[in-house]
C-alpha cells in the first residue's frame, strides 16, 4: 500500500514536471531547444546532487541546513590548496572532499552521541563553515572577493565535456550518483538500517543496529555530497569561492520534501527526491527565462511549495481536521 502511494506521488512530481515544461515552452519557444534545457542543469546540478544524500539524513529524522556552506568551504579549499599549497588538483579535490566528510561527522557526532538538535547544529554548523572557509580563503595569495580562478584545462573540462554533443556531464554524474544513492538506500543492509532508525530508533537500537553511528553516516554522506557539488561548481564557473553555495540551502530542502521524505523520519525516497530536484531547478531556470523573474525572487516560489507540501501533508495526516473539513464540505 505505502509503495503504491509512493509511486503516486512520484508520478504525480512527474506530471508536475511536464506541467513546467508545457507552460515554459509555450511561454519561450528556446525553453524547449536541447542546448538550453540541458544547459539549464549547469546551474541546478549542485541541489539535485546534495539533496540526493540529505534524504538519508531526513529519513533518519534529522535535517541538515549547512550542505550551502560545506559546498563553498570544500570549493575554497580546493582552490588554495591547488593554487597556494601546489598541490595536484585532483590530489586537492580529494582533500576538500575528505575535509567536507569531517564536517559532516562532526555534525554528525553532536546530533548522534550528545542529544543535540539536528536543527541546531547543522544551524551552528551553517554559520561556522561559513566562517572557516573565509578564514581559509585568506590564507591565500588571492583577494577572497576576487576567487581563485586559473584552472587546469583537465579540471575546466569536468564540465564541459558533452555526450553527443548535448548532455552534459555533470547530468551525467547526477545520474551515477543517483543510481549509487538508490541502491544504497533501497538495496541494501545500510539502507534498510537507516529506515528503521527514522521509523523507531530505540526498537532499532533493540534490534542491535548502531543507531548512533547510522544517523552520523549519513552526514558524512550529505557532506561528501556537498564536496562534489562544490568541486563541480567550480569546474563550471571556473572560480573557487567561499560563498558559492550560499543560496542552496532552501531549494535543498524543499526538493527533499517534495520528493515525499517526511520530516519526522522513516519515509523518503531517492526517485521522489530525483525528480522534486530537477522540478525545483526547472521551475527557477524557466521563471528568470519565461517571465522574467528576477533571480532574487526565486526563493518565494520554492518557500510556496515547501509550504504547500508541509501543509498539505499535515493535513492528509491528521484525521480530525480530515474529517471536519469533509464535513464542512457536506454542508
Amino acid at each position: 500500500m505505502k509503495a503504491s502511494i509512493l509511486k503516486k506521488w512520484e508520478f504525480a512530481l512527474f506530471l508536475i514536471l511536464i506541467l513546467e515544461i508545457v507552460v515554459f515552452a509555450s511561454k519561450n519557444s528556446k525553453f524547449l531547444m536541447p542546448r538550453v534545457l540541458f544547459g539549464s542543469m549547469n546551474d541546478i546540478i549542485s541541489i539535485c546532487i546534495i539533496s540526493l544524500f540529505v534524504t538519508f539524513v531526513m529519513i533518519t529524522g534529522g535535517i541538515d541546513i549547512q550542505a550551502g556552506s560545506i559546498v563553498g568551504l570544500s570549493s575554497i579549499i580546493m582552490g588554495v590548496v591547488w593554487q597556494d599549497g601546489g598541490v595536484n588538483i585532483w590530489a586537492a579535490s580529494l582533500i576538500a572532499m575528505a575535509a567536507a566528510g569531517l564536517c559532516g561527522a562532526l555534525s554528525g557526532y553532536f546530533i548522534a552521541y550528545c542529544g543535540v538538535q539536528p536543527m541546531v547544529v547543522t544551524l551552528g554548523g551553517s554559520f561556522l563553515y561559513s566562517g572557516v572557509a573565509l578564514l581559509v580563503s585568506n590564507l591565500s595569495a588571492t583577494e577572497s572577493y576576487k576567487g581563485i580562478s586559473g584552472f587546469p584545462d583537465s579540471f575546466l573540462r569536468l564540465s564541459k565535456i558533452k555526450l553527443f554533443g548535448v548532455i552534459p556531464s555533470q547530468v551525467i554524474i547526477f545520474l551515477i550518483l543517483a543510481v549509487l544513492a538508490y541502491f544504497l538506500l533501497h538495496k541494501t543492509r545500510y539502507g534498510r538500517q537507516v529506515f528503521l532508525v527514522g521509523v523507531n530508533p530505540n526498537a532499532a537500537e533493540y534490534s542491535g543496529i548502531h543507531t548512533k553511528l547510522i544517523i552520523m553516516s549519513t552526514y558524512i554522506l550529505s557532506g561528501i555530497s556537498a564536496a562534489v557539488a562544490g568541486i563541480i561548481l567550480t569546474s563550471y564557473l571556473g572560480t573557487a569561492k567561499s560563498d558559492i553555495g550560499s543560496t542552496l540551502t532552501l531549494p535543498i530542502i524543499t526538493a527533499v520534501v517534495l520528493g515525499g521524505t517526511l520530516s519526522t523520519g522513516g519515509k523518503g525516497s531517492v526517485p521522489g527526491t530525483a525528480l522534486a530536484a530537477v522540478v525545483i531547478g526547472t521551475l527557477r531556470f524557466g521563471l528568470p527565462l519565461c517571465f522574467k523573474v528576477s533571480q532574487q525572487y526565486l526563493d518565494i516560489p520554492a518557500g510556496i511549495l515547501l509550504l504547500a507540501v508541509v501543509t498539505g501533508r499535515a493535513f492528509l495526516n491528521n484525521p480530525c481536521l480530515k474529517a471536519r473539513f469533509l464535513k464542512r464540505e457536506r454542508k
